[in-house]
């Protein structure tokens, strides 16, 4: 059974006018957070709080950000996607002594982590994002590194964003980071949001696109006991504190996507993962495979323009 202290539905952590709330006031959660909401014409949020680095992504639409820090105002324009499944957006790493104001159209997600570390805050156009494929053959991912170590001089965050084509498997082989081993695996707690839309090549025989759907598992290791076998869509939550984490599967017809947010109590900020023992092989059935040819995904609205 799904654990359901681990896993949340959409709408089942709303606060406010957000949609999704994770942080440090859920249980047994302390390190990272995420706010998502779906925001119209004329409507605005306010990230009133420091002591908090935060990246600020467009999901859909495009968005504004007036910040303000060490008494300077200023305002950036995020240029968005139509969808998460239209490739890398431009983002926002908003540093723990900066006070902000979001507004615009459409739905926006902010990773979050506590910290009384100020980095600079910084601007990131889409163009700028290091997308990665990933895998091969049916394990081909699309990654956007846009806050990773090697991309974004950030305290604690670690984001990224992933795109797994429809039949396809990602967040796999399974693999945990919840032990604090230097060099080899670091302790960061991890959210996945996720989202999910008919496959690009068969969105017309789609009847409902809101049923789309993947799948995600979590199980348990030697630092906790966690078991998540659930059926992900749009605005879904998993949250992992601890234990081996994949696959994460798109359903035939179907695209996923999820956005993964990590920090964690090591003094380095590094992502380093232990793969399952059982499961590890697999890596080496990838060689002489092909990346999916569906990837890269990228904005089909500027490939018709």
């Amino acid at each position: 059974m799904t654990d359901q202290r681990w896993f949340y539905r959409r709408g089942e952590l709303a606060r406010g006018a957000w949609q999704s709330v994770v942080d440090g006031s859920t249980p047994g959660w302390e390190h990272t957070g995420i706010r998502v909401a779906q925001l119209a014409e004329g409507e605005s949020l306010d990230l009133d709080e420091t002591g908090i680095e935060r990246i600020v992504v467009p999901l859909a639409g495009s968005f504004t950000v007036s910040y303000a820090e060490n008494g300077i105002g200023s305002e950036v324009v995020l240029n968005g996607r139509p969808s998460v499944f239209d490739g890398p957006t431009d983002v926002l790493y908003l540093s723990a002594g900066a006070t902000a104001t979001i507004g615009g159209t459409g739905r926006v997600a902010v990773a979050t982590s506590p910290t009384d570390d100020v980095r600079p805050t910084r601007y990131i156009l889409a163009e700028d994002t290091p997308v990665e494929l990933r895998g091969a053959g049916a394990s081909s991912r699309q990654v956007h590194n846009f806050g990773t170590p090697q991309a974004l001089d950030a305290a604690r965050l670690i984001v990224c964003e992933v795109i797994t084509p429809s039949q396809n498997w990602s967040s796999y082989p399974p693999h945990k980071h919840d032990q604090d081993v230097p060099g080899h695996e670091s302790r960061l707690e991890e959210i996945y949001y996720f989202e999910s839309a008919p496959a690009r090549t068969e969105a017309a025989l789609a009847p409902d696109p809101e049923a789309s759907f993947g799948m995600f598992s979590t199980y348990s290791s030697p630092a906790g006991e966690i078991e998540i076998d659930a059926r992900v869509q749009t605005g879904d939550i998993a949250l992992v504190p601890y234990g081996y984490h994949g696959p994460a599967v798109a359903a035939p017809g179907y695209d996923l996507y999820y956005l993964n947010v990590m920090a964690g109590p090591d003094a380095e900020r590094v992502w380093l993962i232990s793969d399952d023992p059982a499961h590890a092989w697999v890596r080496t059935s990838w060689e002489g495979q092909q990346i999916d040819a569906r990837l890269p995904f990228t904005n089909q609205r500027d490939q018709t323009s």
